[in-house]
């Protein structure tokens, strides 16, 4: 393979590193380094220049003081030869040095070039590689720590046991195969091995439903701020956000778009949509934005629909229907004014003693707040019974919780074919069918850790959303 190079930080800051990787990279720097590293040991870091000797015949021209650290195969990140140059983080420098390596032989890395190189040189499974990203992308401690768990490799982990249970299963029912003239011999028992596949699909299920909370941790839990116009929605997102992202106006209909950031609240990230106030109006932009309000409520996982005066019997019947599907916080607003008192048995609540928890009233999913967005009042309640109403579980280092799509996929397809063994044994059907069955469930959590992948374009399609240089 080519010996690729690219800048492995992002612009700003007062160091940049530039990372070189292939077989030629020490004989490619030592063309740029004032200093020979041909007999250097890894893990050592040299001083000296980066030096254009091509730029004037007269004398090498100094590109930069840098430090460079070696890096000897197998003992790399991509299991190559490898080099990092340190830097001063001008733009101007980084690309000086990264046209210098490219004209003395190097390539440009694409997207995760260097972490695929590790997959495929041994040094972490696909799974363990799609955890980089991840972790690189991580906003809060508990994204974090999925994606140091599974770069760590606790899922890697979990699957390789699954699998050996399975081959175990596969050769005994296999090996009655070899032995078919002897009808009387049975190496699997066959209680044995439903009772297995039992236990192996609970499992299986059990990582395969992980997969909305980690799609909700991964991405944000969205929350729609819904209400009529005028009741304070915006000054609530720009309260919830801590910024003054939203546009605070007495003008009714002043929100025509719907307006998304997201902050984090104990640990797991929230997106907070702000929408246009739901009303009767003549306005096309307005009724636009209406019609988008009601799409961002339908993909909400929870609603806090605001208001500031008693509601009406529509308002209350359109709360009870959303409460079917979604989480519904009641989010009484100005009770910084003198007489603003809402009453409706729907607004009914119960504050625990000594405590910040709302207790859900008769209406089930509905939980009710009194808030004075203006004055901040009542803000950090209403975080409590949002992170409450979200239903994630405390996130710890050693949990498994599926964040990719991909291996959602996957686990979704082992448990198909894990229900066909199970029917099988149910049938008692012979072994070579239920052996095909069991391989099918294998190959499935192959593609996970990469040991089965279809196609190079699978490979490609998941390192392109890398980042250069990772």
């Amino acid at each position: 393979m080519s010996t690729i190079c690219a800048p492995a930080t992002s612009t700003g800051g007062a160091i940049a590193v530039i990372r070189v990787s292939g077989n030629d990279t020490f004989h490619i720097i030592n063309k740029v380094f004032t200093k020979d590293i041909t007999s250097s040991p890894g893990y050592t870091v040299h001083y000296g220049q980066i030096t254009d000797t091509e730029r004037t015949t007269e004398k090498k021209e100094i590109i930069d003081d840098v430090l460079v650290t070696i890096f000897r195969a197998p003992h790399s990140y991509t299991g190559e030869d490898s080099v990092e140059i340190s830097c001063h983080a001008s733009r101007y420098i980084v690309q000086q040095i990264c046209s210098l390596l490219i004209k003395n032989g190097c390539t440009p890395a694409e997207p995760g070039e260097f972490t695929k190189r590790a997959f495929l040189n041994g040094k972490m499974d696909l799974s363990q590689a799609e955890a980089v990203a991840d972790l690189i992308a991580s906003e809060n401690r508990a994204s974090h720590n999925i994606a140091l768990n599974q770069l760590k490799g606790g899922f890697s982990s979990e699957l390789a046991d699954l699998r050996e249970q399975l081959l175990r299963l596969t050769s005994m029912l296999e090996l009655e195969l070899d032995f078919s003239d002897h009808e009387e011999l049975e190496f699997a028992d066959r209680t044995e091995l439903e009772n297995l596949a039992n236990i192996i699909d609970t499992r299986i299920q059990h990582l395969a439903q992980s997969f909305e909370t980690g799609q909700a941790i991964k991405k944000g839990i969205p929350v729609a701020i819904v209400g009529k116009t005028n009741v304070g929605k915006s000054t609530l997102l720009n309260q919830l956000i801590h910024e003054e992202k939203a546009i605070v106006s007495a003008i009714h209909g002043t929100t025509r778009d719907v307006i998304e950031d997201t902050t984090v609240i104990n640990n797991i990230t929230f997106r907070f949509i702000d929408t246009a106030g739901i009303r009767n109006t003549n306005d096309e932009v307005e009724q636009l934005g209406i019609e988008r309000t009601y799409k961002k409520i339908s993909e909400a996982r929870i609603i806090l629909w605001v208001i500031d005066t008693t509601p009406t019997d529509e308002e209350i019947a359109n709360m009870t229907h959303f409460a079917k599907k979604k989480q519904l916080i009641i989010v009484c607003n100005k009770i910084d004014i003198p007489n603003n008192n809402l009453t409706h048995p729907i607004l009914s609540y119960q504050q625990t003693q000594g405590t910040n928890n709302y207790t859900p009233n008769a209406n089930g999913n509905i939980q009710t707040i009194h808030i004075s967005a203006k004055h901040g009042k009542n803000i950090c309640k209403l975080e409590t019974a949002i992170y409450n109403a979200a239903g994630i579980p405390d996130i710890e280092g050693g949990d498994i919780i599926i964040t990719s799509s991909r291996h959602y996929n996957s686990l979704r397809m082992a448990d198909v074919n894990l229900q066909r063994v199970k029917e099988s044994l149910a049938m008692n059907l012979s072994g070579d069918l239920i052996a095909e069955d069991l391989r099918a469930v294998i190959r499935n959590l192959a593609e996970i850790t990469g040991g089965e992948i279809s196609s190079q374009e699978t490979l490609n399609t998941i390192f392109s959303e890398f980042c250069i240089g990772k």
